[in-house]
């Protein structure tokens, strides 16, 4: 049992996890916009600009959804004021979950709601998990990083289900 643990806990696919001075990988999310599907690629997002991303487990949550995404939202401003062009929240979910959920949290223009929706940048990055004794399956670990032109400047990854780190609060003081 402690090895099952051990192994749901880890990084399932054996990637680097991405760190400060690495550039984000290449993927394509999706997002829901005007009802229509559109694709966005890392370029989209990163070139060229400062983009503070935070990465979750799933939408609807109790923790990203009570927390890790209203700390970003209410804070949007103060990023603004130190230069982020964008806020991306990025999760292994659907773009109409992920629409759905930045709606009932009311995230508007704020945040960015990036659906990676088969994990393709989650895992690049390393920072995919295996919640499956949660029922939740493949996910994302909860971090939040600055990237300035598509180089990861700052990251901050959470150990277990800790929410300290990747918190919207920490994030601005970093900048």
């Amino acid at each position: 049992k402690e090895v099952l643990l051990k192994l749901v806990s880890c990084n399932i696919n054996m990637v680097k996890t991405i760190e400060a001075g690495d550039k984000v990988p290449s993927a394509t999310f999706h997002i829901l916009k005007d009802g229509d599907l559109q694709t966005i690629t890392s370029d989209d997002i990163f070139a060229k600009k400062k983009v503070v991303i935070f990465g979750l487990p799933g939408a609807f949550t109790p923790t990203c959804s009570k927390s890790h995404v209203p700390g970003f939202v209410e804070r949007a401003a103060e990023f603004k004021a130190k230069g982020v062009d964008t806020i991306a929240c990025i999760s292994v979910n659907d773009a109409f979950v992920m629409k759905a959920w930045g709606d009932s949290l009311g995230v508007g223009e704020n945040v960015l709601m990036l659906a990676d929706g088969l994990a393709t940048f989650t895992k690049a990055a390393g920072l995919d998990q295996y919640l499956e004794p949660n029922g939740l399956g493949l996910r994302s670990k909860r971090y939040a990083a600055v990237v300035e032109d598509g180089v990861v400047t700052r990251i901050n990854i959470e150990e277990g289900r800790a929410f300290v780190c990747s918190r919207a609060d920490v994030m601005v003081d970093l900048l």
